[in-house]
Parts: C-alpha cells; sequence; structure tokens
C-alpha cells in the first residue's frame, strides 16, 4: 500500500478539502497554516506518513480541548455511506480524521470511540479502534459486541475488522492470540450476517487464527460446521480457501 499510488490522494489538494470542510463548521480554522504545512512536508512521505502527518498538523490548528476537537470533526463527516463499496474511493478523506482520533484520543475512550463509530459509517476505522482495543481490552471488546448486534453493517464489519489479529497494514493484534474465545464470542454474533461485506471480514478473522492458533480456530470452525445456515456456510467457505482444516 505504501508504493500503490495512494500517497498522491493525502498531500495538499486533501489539505484543502479538509480545510473547507472544516471552516464550515469552525470558521477559526487556519487553514492557510494547514495547508502550506502538509505542502512542505508531505511530497517525500509515503500513504501512512501522509495521513500521519494531516493527523499532527490538524492536532496544532483544532481546539486542544480532544471533546471539541472531537465534535468539529464528527460534524464534517455529511451523510452515511449507504454501500458496502466506497469507503476508500469516495471517503478517503475521512482517514486523517481517523488517525488523529488514534493518537490524540487514546485517553478518552468514550468520546474516541463514539468518533470511531460515526467515522466507520462513512469510511473505516478500523485500523483507529486497534489502539483502543490494547489498551482497554475489556471496555472495547463490550463496545466490540455492541456494534456486532449493529443495524449498521459498517460498525458490524467493524466488529471484525478491528479485531483480526493480522489485518493488513496494520501492527499486529496479539492480546487475544493464545486465547482467542473473547473474539471468538463476537464472531458468534456475525456468523449468520447476511451481508457479504460482513461475512468477508468475519472470515478473513477465522482465517488468520488459522495462521496464528490454528487449534482454537479449527475448533471453531468445526461446530459452525454443524450449522445449516448458508451465510455461516459461505463464511466457512472463505475461512478455509486457503489453510484446510
Amino acid at each position: 500500500m505504501e508504493n500503490s499510488g495512494l500517497a498522491v490522494y493525502f498531500g495538499e489538494k486533501l489539505a484543502q478539502i479538509l480545510s473547507q470542510k472544516i471552516k464550515a463548521v469552525y470558521p477559526k480554522f487556519d487553514a492557510h497554516s494547514y495547508c502550506g504545512q502538509i505542502a512542505a512536508t508531505t511530497p517525500k512521505l509515503g500513504y501512512s506518513q501522509r495521513i500521519l502527518a494531516h493527523a499532527n498538523a490538524l492536532n496544532e490548528l483544532l481546539p486542544p480541548d480532544f471533546k471539541r476537537a472531537a465534535e468539529i470533526l464528527i460534524a464534517i463527516l455529511g451523510e452515511e455511506n449507504p454501500n458496502e463499496t466506497g469507503m476508500f474511493k469516495h471517503f478517503y478523506w475521512t482517514l486523517p480524521l481517523a488517525k488523529y482520533i488514534e493518537i490524540y484520543g487514546l485517553d478518552d475512550f468514550e468520546t474516541s470511540m463514539g468518533a470511531i463509530r460515526e467515522i466507520t459509517k462513512r469510511g473505516t476505522g478500523e485500523y483507529a479502534v486497534r489502539a483502543f482495543i490494547k489498551k482497554y481490552p475489556q471496555d472495547s471488546l463490550k463496545t466490540m459486541t455492541q456494534w456486532a448486534r449493529s443495524s449498521n453493517f459498517h460498525l458490524r464489519r467493524l466488529a471484525s475488522e478491528g479485531l483480526r489479529p493480522k489485518l493488513p497494514w496494520a501492527s499486529k493484534l496479539e492480546l487475544f492470540i493464545s486465547d482467542p474465545s473473547p473474539v471468538f464470542a463476537v464472531l458468534e454474533i456475525l456468523k449468520e450476517d447476511e451481508v457479504r461485506f460482513v461475512q468477508r471480514s468475519v472470515a478473513n478473522n477465522v482465517a488468520d487464527y488459522l495462521k496464528v492458533n490454528f487449534a482454537a480456530a479449527k475448533e471453531l470452525l468445526v461446530r459452525w460446521q454443524r450449522s445449516q445456515n448458508k451465510n455461516t456456510q459461505q463464511i466457512i467457505r472463505h475461512a478455509t480457501r486457503k489453510i484446510k482444516i
């Protein structure tokens, strides 16, 4: 992903886009400083470093009170994404917002998880949420359980995707590898989900565990194989397409 050409989307043009959105709800925002800082710092940076540069610049220019800053960012999100696709194509501009929450909101669990929830309804919070899972595992599992039961399929997907131990382009989540039962409890809620977007995430989560704790993942899948539910069977087929049980 670093060399995929995506970095071009996270330069000065994005700073201009975000500035326009932020100034509409927070007129004090210094768009000139923001755009200038991004123009000066990002040209030689890769994809993830550019997103980080945006987050750091936002931290300098948004109100120092995190709750207020989060309110501003939530206010610019606009309409929710009704589709399974488009989170990166149409809502790529939310990635720096999620990175800001991840870095600067880590001491405010409730506010940050609320912001991640709203960002996920448009883009994705699958990377940002992992920092909170690591710092607040029990509280995060409670939240993920709630999201797994949400009517919003983006949140249901996040309940699985955020808990993947080997999520691509993210740091490993090793917290539950030796005992994945807390993660599997969330996946149990999702194993009959009718949305393919969610099904693929559940399958990929289980496939990850086949790599890091084969015995536990196999036990889960063997139990699920007894189900006659077509969605569960689809998840099993996807999870075992590369690793057989």
